[in-house]
Order: C-alpha cells, then sequence, then structure tokens
C-alpha cells in the first residue's frame, strides 16, 4: 500500500513538472513559431483568450481537429498512451498521471469557459493570460511554478 502512494505522489510532482515544462517549452517556445505544430496555443488560444477577457468559445463547443481543443485533446490522448504500460508496473504512478491529465482538461476548459471562476479558484493561470504570459506555467497547481521560480503574482 505505502508502494502505490509513493508512485501515486511521485505521478502527481512528475505530472506537475510536465506540465510546466510542456507548457513553458513546446506551447510557449516553440509555439512562438507561426508554422510550428505549437503554434496553436499562442496564436489561437491566447489571442482568442485575450480578446474576450479569458473566455475561449471553442471550449463551449465540440472540439475539432484544428481548433486548440482538439489539438489539446490529442496531446493529452498521446500522453496517456505513452503512460499505458506504467499501468502494469507502476500502477499508482499511471494512475496520478492519468488523474493529473483529466484533471488538466477540466480544469483548463472550465477557466476559459468561466473566467470569474479561474479568477478566484485558479489566479495562476488566470496571472499567465492577463499579468504575464512568460511566467505561471502550470495549470493545475502552481507547485513547479513556485519552485521554478516562475511564479509571477498580479499586483493588487
Amino acid at each position: 500500500m505505502l508502494s502505490y502512494l509513493l508512485q501515486f505522489a511521485l505521478g502527481l510532482l512528475v505530472a506537475n513538472a510536465g506540465e510546466w515544462a510542456m507548457h513553458r517549452y513546446l506551447l510557449h517556445a516553440l509555439g512562438r513559431r507561426k508554422n510550428s505544430w505549437w503554434a496553436y496555443h499562442l496564436h489561437q488560444h491566447h489571442a482568442v483568450s485575450s480578446q474576450s477577457a479569458m473566455i475561449d468559445a471553442g471550449y463551449r463547443q465540440r472540439p475539432k481537429w484544428h481548433n486548440t481543443q482538439g489539438k489539446e485533446l490529442v496531446v493529452l490522448s498521446v500522453i496517456l498512451i505513452v503512460h499505458s504500460p506504467l499501468l502494469f508496473w507502476a500502477p499508482g504512478y499511471a494512475a496520478a498521471v492519468y488523474c493529473s491529465v483529466a484533471a488538466y482538461y477540466c480544469l483548463h476548459r472550465c477557466s476559459h469557459v468561466y473566467p470569474g471562476w479561474a479568477k478566484k479558484y485558479l489566479p495562476w493561470h488566470y496571472d499567465h493570460h492577463f499579468y504575464d504570459c512568460n511566467a505561471n506555467w502550470c495549470v493545475t497547481c502552481p507547485l513547479f511554478d513556485y519552485l521554478a521560480g516562475t511564479r509571477r503574482k498580479q499586483p493588487q
């Protein structure tokens, strides 16, 4: 039982680090180039969110292959597939990754459908969109932003 809990804790930690790194290095660094597959994040999602008070109307529709939500689901599905062999060897770790991916999608979607909710319950993500888009990389939990010194709070 303890081994399972340790695996789960490690999975949560690695998932948060992965969320931070993917957002910073793939979605923002590689996404700066308009011809990059990752460009959807900056050039679609951030553009739409900044023009409509954080609302991304695409999250209110069914995901499509060519829009932000569809591409986001593709990336999250790949993460789940890559981690699926760990269900046999490290089930606690895999369970944490699977829970983290589900939490990421649900929280990210809700933050762009209900921006008032995001401002109250995910202020680090709200700050990413409206205060410093070159910081606040975590969506679900700001742990790695604090560890990496990239959590920037909007002055009150």
